[in-house]
């Protein structure tokens, strides 16, 4: 392989790319918006899931959890909509939910297709301890914006999820939450 083989991995080239002690490397798309929102989702995601482990939970239950005890009883159906994932997404995370004694599903009397899911006793309790963590990770993320910048960066991902709901054909039924983001544009002079 000699001299040729080195050159192929960028060693001893002067190539700034694969070196680490070099101040030129950066992360590749390190520019764009995806990138960074990536990175922060990720960097969200491992703290919201290190805090849910100590409560029994994997990251995404919770949303599951948060939906339903704003909801109350929802179909399948409507709670996939509402979090904007495929129904047998949904379904796999109520079943994993349903073991735990977090929900229970119950089937609607004269139509035994229509499911309906609710939190039981300990959902309930787990509701609180999410809302909890929730409010933890959510000060951490915005430890250094201010309240015009958080307020202008939650519209903003809330308008961009809206978009890729709609490229992927996960949207569904329009929410309440897409009428609060689109009323919240017109106040502010962001057009939908």
């Amino acid at each position: 392989m000699g001299d040729r083989g080195k050159s192929e991995r960028g060693e001893g080239s002067g190539s700034s790319v694969l070196d680490p002690g070099s101040k030129k490397l950066r992360p590749p798309g390190s520019r764009s918006v995806g990138w960074a929102l990536v990175q922060a989702a990720r960097l969200h995601r491992s703290r919201t899931g290190d805090r849910l482990a100590k409560i029994g939970l994997f990251a995404g239950q919770e949303q599951v959890v948060q939906a339903l005890a704003v909801a109350g009883t929802m179909t399948m159906g409507d709670l996939a909509a509402l979090l904007r994932v495929r129904p047998p997404t949904a379904s796999k995370t109520v079943t994993r939910l349903a073991a735990l004694g977090i929900v229970e599903r119950r089937a609607e009397a004269g139509d035994g297709r229509i499911v309906r899911v609710r939190l039981t006793e300990i959902g309930l309790a787990k509701a609180q301890a999410i809302e909890h963590i929730q409010e933890e990770v959510e000060a951490e993320l915005l430890d250094d914006l201010d309240k015009g910048d958080r307020r202008r960066l939650r519209k903003l991902l809330r308008r961009a999820a809206k978009g890729m709901a709609e490229a992927a054909g996960a949207s569904g039924q329009a929410t309440d939450l897409d009428a609060e983001i689109d009323g919240e544009e017109e106040v502010d002079g962001l057009a939908p």
